[in-house]
């Protein structure tokens, strides 16, 4: 009954429905040749395990495509700007004269047009943990621009988050490329691990090959001893630290195959993507800033630093048990008042009291925290929702609560 017409269309097109409490041990019965998991399965399953002792393939949409794909392949991961990051090299590639499909995480499914994609175009794909974990594919290119502690309330433990992501590079081949951060501990960690090519980049040091900031405050990418300067951090059209970060990490993916001047031009028009520090509006002098995105407190701490001063914080969400320590000396430094709801709201408020003592008021709603923000703002105030928090506690995704705050804001008007 849940399924509706998508039953009635599986089955006219040949598929065996198995539903139910008990649908996986059907898979054992079947005598089915391959298994594809989908990404918010856990691959350990014993109905999995149970499957590989019996030789039937176990493995993901995203895993069978990294196999039959003709095209050069670019995937990024990260605990947070993966999406952005891989749009960003997507464009890029794209202005440059490649054919580009874009999927993954985003963009459309790839899998059903693997047989259209030729050998000279370009693929760019954003995966999860969930899609990286068990997986025994690598891409061509790798990009892994950041790893903090998240989604660990699916994980077993943080090890395997981290075993995830190096999946990505893991199964790579000595003519393929891996680009790391070399200032995020565990990827700089990854670099002993590359089996070809390694591109780092890094905001803080300068590496033998791979894109940085130089002191002056210009993107530069180095290579056999060349330094090439790309753009000045200032002149980038979306502000803030963490999006040089990503830069840095989208410049390195595609040095040699997008010039300079390309990828100059794009940073200075490129605007951002939706729920992203995306600008609201400004309403009496206050600017209101959604950045729904902010899922884990790593992502929050990356936008509260993009800005010039201190912010009315709007936290809080569906619990995926990971520690918020590393906000409190952030918003100590960045936050003026927060206001907080949802299950991590004790949490958020315990790490941010213990080094900073600011204004926190508690609401029960996207609609009350609104109108204390209001309340508690002034002309030349910034507002900036991002929960450091899931959204599954009141919203189906972060891209509904994001659309829920920015109408209430425009209804302020």
């Amino acid at each position: 009954e849940e399924l509706g017409k998508t039953a009635d269309i599986l089955e006219n097109a040949g598929a065996t429905l198995c539903l139910g409490e008990g649908y996986l041990d059907s898979l054992l019965k079947a005598g089915y040749d391959m298994i594809l998991r989908t990404p918010g399965m856990k691959p350990y399953l014993p109905q999995l395990e149970e499957a590989r002792r019996q030789g039937i393939a176990v493995t993901s949409e995203m895993e069978l495509f990294l196999s039959l794909c003709p095209a050069h392949i670019t995937a990024v991961t990260a605990s947070h700007g993966k999406t952005t990051t891989a749009t960003k090299i997507a464009v890029l590639l794209g202005t440059a004269g490649y054919r580009v499909h874009l999927g993954g995480n985003i963009g459309r499914p790839l899998l059903p047009v693997v047989g259209e994609i030729r050998p000279e175009d370009r693929v760019v794909i954003e995966l999860s943990s969930f899609q990286l974990v068990g997986m025994k594919q690598s891409p061509r290119t790798a990009v892994i621009t950041n790893i903090a502690p998240n989604h660990l309330d699916w994980h077993t433990d943080m090890q395997e988050y981290i075993n995830a992501k190096r999946n990505i590079i893991l199964w790579q081949g000595a003519g393929d490329t891996a680009v790391l951060n070399a200032d995020n501990n565990y990827t700089a960690s990854f670099s002993a691990e590359v089996r070809g090519n390694i591109r780092m980049f890094s905001r803080i040091s300068k590496p033998d090959f791979g894109a940085w900031l130089s002191s002056d405050g210009i993107l530069v990418f180095t290579e056999n001893g060349k330094d090439t300067p790309v753009i000045p951090a200032d002149e980038i059209c979306i502000p803030g630290i963490h999006n040089v970060e990503n830069y840095l990490a989208a410049i390195s993916a595609v040095w040699g195959s997008v010039s300079p001047e390309v990828i100059a031009g794009y940073a200075r028009s490129f605007g951002g993507l939706p729920h992203r520090c995306e600008l609201v509006g400004e309403i009496g002098g206050v600017k209101w800033y959604n950045d729904s995105i902010g899922t884990s407190p790593s992502r929050t701490i990356a936008g509260l630093k993009s800005f010039d001063r201190r912010v009315i914080l709007i936290a809080g969400g569906y619990d995926k048990h990971v520690s918020y320590e590393e906000l409190g000396p952030v918003a100590a430094e960045t936050v003026k008042a927060a206001i907080l709801m949802g299950e991590t709201a004790n949490a958020i408020e315990s790490a941010i009291s213990s080094f900073a003592d600011i204004p926190v008021y508690r609401v029960d709603s996207m609609e009350s925290a609104v109108v204390t923000a209001q309340k508690i703002a002034g002309d030349g105030d910034i507002v900036f929702m991002s929960p450091a928090s899931a959204s599954f506690d009141l919203y189906s995704d972060f891209e509904e609560r994001g659309d829920h705050f920015k109408r209430l804001v425009m209804e302020l008007k």
